[in-house]
């Protein structure tokens, strides 16, 4: 059966986290993510006070950055929440990406990609590892028992190369940023495995007012619409329209720049609508193979009553 999640981001007050976990958990969600987007609040934060509120889904950061912690720090926390959650937790990494803003060059991806994942398994498995840029000394182990020394991995990634990676290290992999069902069918033939798990996530508007969600989903895909668009081999988005869309976040013009995003790109970018039609987008993706459907933030006009209705109307509609 296809897996249920919700993603978050990290930008809640205390106590938060633990509500919407909770609520979430008892609506029978699977998984719980929280984003690790630059500039936002570390993910290990929420996800250790929902591991604290919950008892069943899985969580994990989708995803921690190889570029901006060493991987002994990231082994340090998931092998903590692995710990607060009795071993639901997930390994989540991804090259990350705008790291120039805070002046990170990213050279050979996909070798830092690899030994990061292969720098945390050694560590929490109490193995020597020796790579090209991680190492660790024979004698180096942790000094404390770790709940579990063998961890899920996701790589979060739309690149072929890094897909192709995924395919021999991980059990996942994340296409943020997307609710196109033909994108799933591109990743299965570039990760070249049927074991490992493809996750779809994207942000999501779900309320009783469809115009009214996809008006707010407009608004938030407008940030990143010509990003995501020029990784998806399967669209063509007019130059025109992402010139115009640009234009105008460039004038700080967030919602002048949505409303220019026509109803039908709008689908593939984000859930948004009524508890039918995210429903409706959802299992789209799922006849096209995606084993999680992850629904973003930021889940409704208010978080409390987007999780409310994707647990209690969209997830009824999907199992």
């Amino acid at each position: 059966m296809t897996q249920l999640g919700l993603g978050f981001q990290s930008d809640k007050r205390p106590g938060d986290y633990a509500r919407l976990a909770a609520a979430a958990e008892g609506f029978g969600f699977d998984v719980l993510s929280v984003f690790g987007d630059l500039t936002y609040q570390p993910p290990i934060f929420p996800l250790l006070e929902m591991a604290g509120a919950t008892s069943r889904v899985r969580l994990g950061a989708a995803c921690w950055n190889p570029y901006t912690q060493h991987p002994y720090e990231i082994a340090g926390q998931v092998a903590a929440l692995d710990m607060a959650s009795r071993g639901r937790a997930y390994l989540g990494l991804a090259r990350g990406s705008w790291l120039a803003e805070i002046g990170l060059d990213q050279p050979r991806p996909l070798a830092r990609l690899r030994e990061a994942a292969a720098f945390i398994r050694a560590l929490l498995a109490g193995e020597p590892y020796a790579g090209e840029i991680f190492r660790l000394a024979p004698a180096a182990r942790l000094s404390y028992r770790p709940e579990r020394t063998e961890i899920p991995l996701l790589v979060g990634t739309w690149g072929a190369r890094t897909a192709a990676l995924a395919g021999e290290i991980a059990d996942e992999v994340k296409i943020g940023g997307t609710a196109n069902p033909a994108v799933v069918r591109v990743m299965r033939e570039r990760i070249g495995s049927p074991d490992v798990g493809i996750v779809v996530g994207a942000v999501t508007v779900v309320d009783e007012d469809g115009a009214r969600a996809r008006a707010l989903a407009r608004t938030e895909v407008a940030m990143y619409l010509a990003v995501v668009a020029g990784l998806d081999p399967t669209l063509d988005v007019p130059d025109d329209l992402l010139t115009a869309v640009k234009a105008r976040l460039a004038d700080g013009d967030v919602a002048g720049a949505g409303a220019l995003i026509p109803p039908d790109l709008l689908s593939l970018f984000a859930f948004a609508g009524t508890p039918e039609d995210v429903a409706e987008q959802a299992r789209a993706l799922i006849d096209a193979g995606a084993d999680r459907v992850e629904f973003g933030t930021p889940h409704g006009v208010t978080n409390d009553h987007g999780v409310h209705l994707l647990g209690s109307e969209v997830v009824p509609l999907l199992r």
